[in-house]
């Protein structure tokens, strides 16, 4: 079974900020992925595995000058991230061989920065919980009224 909490969040201008830097990690590591699978597919170039990507658009980006910001947000954030994508490609690939129900998925699209709809992920693992006080808190960001 699973559990989905829906939160109305009255975040502080620096939780604010934490929350836009989570929305902004997550889809340049969404596009990345993307990106990397697109142009491996485009050169003829085995799917790559979901371990892989992971490790080259998380792991190995954080260590790079470029993306060592994506460190400042939770990892579970960017892994829910991948996770959306390689659900995205699944569909897509079980909708082409006819394994999918339904109507045929097209190839999952960039995210858009002027898109106004940005959602984030935060497993159990994550250790998000609800305080005493009726706060929601979120790893990296604090208490969010």
């Amino acid at each position: 079974m699973q559990l989905r909490y829906n939160f109305r969040l009255h975040p502080t201008p620096g939780q604010r900020a934490a929350l836009a830097r989570a929305f902004g990690c997550a889809r340049v590591v969404y596009n990345d992925g993307l990106r990397a699978r697109q142009d491996a597919r485009e050169h003829g170039l085995p799917y790559i595995s979901d371990g892989e990507l992971s490790t080259r658009v998380i792991t190995d980006a954080k260590k790079t000058p470029e993306r060592s910001w994506l460190g400042e947000v939770s990892a579970v954030v960017l892994q829910q991230a991948l996770a959306d994508l390689n659900k995205a490609y699944r569909n897509f690939l079980d909708s082409v061989t006819g394994k999918r129900k339904g109507p045929k998925a097209a190839l999952p699209r960039f995210r858009s920065k002027k898109d106004h709809r940005q959602a984030i992920r935060f497993t159990k693992n994550a250790r998000f919980s609800i305080t005493e006080r009726g706060r929601l808190r979120l790893p990296k960001i604090g208490d969010v009224p």
